[in-house]
């Protein structure tokens, strides 16, 4: 399920448009078992290279707001990496959405209106989150 998703962040950082599509974050949520039960956890050697993907994830999804109106593709992904890798693990799930958020953040300290430097701030966190997802799933894939 992992590697779907980051196949998925892969194709969509390499594409130029925001995906037309767009769920309402309280259906994911429902989704994503807020029910589940609780499992315990360990990392995964991977964890440090996901949080960076997260925060990029935040940060891009900052920019499509910004210069497009339209983050929902970003967030749909983070929804889906959580659903993912983080179902039943609520304390990786929140360092997650933390690293999501910061990314988010920074982006808006940085940027308030949409730039030549955001747009190509964008793109090279989009290559960076490819090159993410790539490296994640060669190596810790399916």
């Amino acid at each position: 399920m992992l590697k779907r998703t980051l196949v998925l962040i892969l194709f969509a950082s390499l594409s130029v448009a925001p995906a037309a599509g767009q769920q309402k974050r309280k259906a994911a949520e429902d989704e994503a078992g807020a029910d589940a039960p609780v499992a315990a956890e360990k990392p995964a050697p991977y964890d440090p290279k996901l949080m960076r993907l997260a925060e990029i994830l935040g940060s891009v999804s900052y920019i499509r707001n910004l210069c497009k109106g339209d983050e929902s593709e970003w967030r749909q992904m983070m929804q889906e990496l959580l659903a993912e890798d983080a179902a039943n693990e609520p304390q990786r799930a929140a360092r997650l959405t933390a690293a999501f958020n910061r990314g988010y953040r920074s982006f808006a300290s940085t940027y308030v209106k949409c730039t030549r430097q955001a747009i190509a701030a964008e793109e090279a966190y989009r290559a960076e989150g490819a090159t993410l997802a790539t490296e994640i799933t060669a190596r810790f894939g399916n």
